[in-house]
């Protein structure tokens, strides 16, 4: 990736309405070669991230893209009332495989930006967690055709770590719940922003 262009692969999360900016995202997407993964998931906002984003659907399409300003040029042109959410990933913590089919995406931020030594810290208490097969840490950036009353203050300390398991999508939401008071117990402010359940692949 050339850093000059600032470009990024991470996760894209727009919200699927069954109107016609979901339809043609979600067939442009299906034959984008910039996309890697496609899911319909439904979204679980926490009581905590829930007041910034008021205007947030329950299903998504979500995208695991290699380059992001191919997905913001895309999103800039299907705009909707509902937020859509790119988390742009700087740096891999980890991945590796895992059994299982990626059934659970968990989206968290921390409100300190950590250290390196934090950060190598932190990643050394998710790769404990044996489901965990992909983490990330980067930025978020939202579009919305309607302006949010508060500014979400931080978008530029985001971890993103996929979960595989063949258990039902609230055992793997308890699993992510254990995870974060793992990394909470060692005094690091890691909350959730958005749980999300994949319902189906799409690519």
């Amino acid at each position: 990736m050339s850093e000059l262009k600032l470009s990024y692969s991470g996760y894209v999360c727009a919200p699927y309405l069954h109107n016609r900016d979901s339809l043609e995202l979600k067939e442009s997407w299906s034959n984008s070669k910039n996309i890697e993964k496609l899911f319909f998931v439904t979204g679980t906002f926490s009581s905590d991230s829930q007041p910034y984003f008021s205007t947030s659907a329950n299903h998504y399409l979500l995208a695991k893209f290699k380059d992001s300003s191919i997905v913001e040029k895309e999103l800039s042109k299907h705009i909707q009332e509902k937020t859509s959410f790119v988390f742009n990933i700087h740096d891999d913590l980890f991945e590796r495989e895992v059994l299982g089919e990626t059934n659970f995406i968990s989206i968290y931020y921390l409100e300190y930006g950590e250290d390196m030594d934090d950060l190598v810290e932190i990643a050394g208490l998710l790769l404990k967690r044996e489901k965990i097969e992909v983490a990330g840490l980067g930025n978020m950036t939202t579009t919305c055709s309607v302006p949010s009353k508060f500014t979400f203050p931080y978008s530029e300390n985001m971890i993103v770590i996929e979960v595989a398991s063949e258990k039902s999508h609230q055992s793997v939401k308890k699993y992510c719940d254990q995870t974060q008071r793992d990394v909470t117990r060692k005094g690091f402010t890691l909350s959730n922003l958005l749980s999300l359940s994949i319902l189906d692949q799409l690519k």
